[in-house]
């Protein structure tokens, strides 16, 4: 399996403002609204979710609704990455990870630090615990920190802040709300069950 390549942040200090465009893309889970520059991915805003899907929405593909006509090169490969996650989730190793420019992914801090090693170290169809993850970025006594670490995350899914669970095995909370965790960890595990065959 090729190892995970981790994008670059990159930054614009002393520049003008990003020019930031938005599409929206159709997924299993929802509309998924990302918003980026020509520099990198912004973010990711997940809908909630009030029931679970089944049948042929969770089959459905990801596919641009909005804005594919304004779409930066940073937004296509956020694009294809959501897309392969969705319908084809062992191209997502192959697939490079849009950069990121998001001003909490550029500074020097115990968050970015939190993030980074999730991207890294977590791959798909793993959990990890918030503790498990605190001993990975450095400081075993910040799983509190960790939980305020995934709720700051811009870029759901991609940085996998679905695949941090409780000690006690409990899902814990999630931005797009706990149905959406249960959903992606369940899509993951099934898909990595197929893989194994």
């Amino acid at each position: 399996m090729a190892s995970r390549r981790v994008p670059k942040v990159t930054s614009k200090e002393g520049e003008s403002q990003c020019k930031e465009k938005h599409a929206v893309l159709l997924s299993p889970v929802g509309k998924l609204e990302i918003s980026g520059c020509e520099t990198g991915l912004h973010e990711i805003k997940l809908p909630k979710m009030s029931v679970l899907p089944n049948g042929a929405e969770a089959s459905a593909g990801c596919e641009v609704c909005e804005g594919a006509e304004e779409m930066t090169e940073p937004l296509k490969q956020c694009t294809a990455w959501l897309r392969a996650y969705f319908c084809e989730p062992a191209r997502t190793e192959q697939l490079p990870v849009p950069p990121f420019h998001h001003p909490l992914l550029q500074r020097d801090s115990f968050t970015r630090q939190v993030l980074w090693t999730l991207l890294r170290d977590v791959k798909f169809g793993e959990a990890i615990s918030y503790q498990k993850l605190a001993d990975l970025a450095g400081n075993s006594r910040a799983a509190r920190a960790v939980g305020g670490a995934m709720r700051s995350n811009p870029i759901p899914i991609i940085i996998p802040c679905h695949r941090v669970i409780r000690s006690s095995g409990q899902t814990g909370n999630y931005g797009g709300g706990n149905l959406m965790k249960e959903w992606l960890l369940s899509h993951e595990k099934l898909q990595k069950e197929k893989l194994a065959y």
